[in-house]
């Protein structure tokens, strides 16, 4: 077994941790960009997850977002050209919660968009507070959805609703995911933090051998084919990232425009 020590100095100061009471709570840290997501920092969630897996003081898993939002998506640098890196860094990461054999809870209060979806969804759980929302505006930058998200979201809420939030990059509030089945609790935004204390507890005390057999049968139930997503987005991302449209969306996203397509 890992001691302590071991798990929380994973975390650096884009990633926080802490763990009280059996409850593992992994925070990323970049307010100012509402948590944005380098490769570097979605490479250090990954490792805190697996070492989390071979932690059986580890019962429960909470991740959560600083600041005002849980996480914007991936981080558009723009001094560096566009590169799979972050992808494949985020696939990892989607991969790893997949594989926790312990509950993870997502706690979603703001602003969840692009990447930041997936990780939520890669969560068994997610609680959101009614002024949260959900965005997949990869179209907008002339890419498509990843992390999983092609199989998440459509497992979540089916073909017709995820088409509509992928093709039309269209803001989901909390209390339309709620309805869809995007997430699995809503809470007033004055409640959020005592439903999330409640429902943790519960985790926390449950039988946590048959949560991990239960998930992993659900899990393999409806996104068994995650990792044959996975594949299909990176080469379909990276084809993506070589056209003139991607160039087009960056550019008037950094110039806070509208992006003028020629679907070359």
């Amino acid at each position: 077994m890992s001691g302590n020590d071991d798990l929380l100095n994973l975390a650096d100061g884009d990633v926080l941790t802490s763990l009280q009471g059996g409850v593992l709570t992994m925070t990323m840290n970049r307010p100012d960009t509402l948590n944005a997501l380098p490769a570097a920092m979605a490479e250090t969630m990954e490792a805190v997850v697996r070492e989390a897996t071979r932690h059986a003081g580890v019962r429960v898993l909470v991740l959560r977002g600083a600041g005002k939002g849980f996480c914007s998506g991936a981080d558009l640098d723009p001094d560096a050209p566009p590169s799979p890196a972050t992808l494949d860094q985020g696939a990892a990461l989607v991969i790893a919660m997949r594989r926790f054999p312990r509950p993870i809870v997502s706690v979603v209060h703001g602003p969840c968009a692009g990447i930041g979806v997936s990780i939520a969804l890669a969560a068994d759980l997610v609680i959101a507070s009614e002024k949260a929302f959900f965005l997949l505006a990869f179209t907008n930058i002339g890419l498509m959805p990843d992390g999983g998200a092609t199989a998440l979201v459509a497992a979540s809420i089916g073909r017709a609703r995820a088409m509509r939030m992928a093709l039309l990059g269209e803001r989901v509030p909390a209390p339309v995911a709620m309805d869809w089945g995007l997430i699995t609790h809503l809470s007033p935004v004055e409640d959020l933090e005592t439903d999330v204390d409640a429902l943790v507890a519960t985790l926390a005390s449950g039988p946590t051998v048959a949560y991990g057999v239960t998930k992993e049968a659900i899990n393999e139930a409806t996104v068994g084919h995650l990792h044959e997503a996975l594949h299909r987005e990176r080469y379909g991302q990276t084809s993506l990232m070589t056209t003139s449209d991607f160039v087009e969306g960056v550019t008037a996203f950094r110039e806070r425009r509208s992006a003028s397509f020629t679907g070359e």
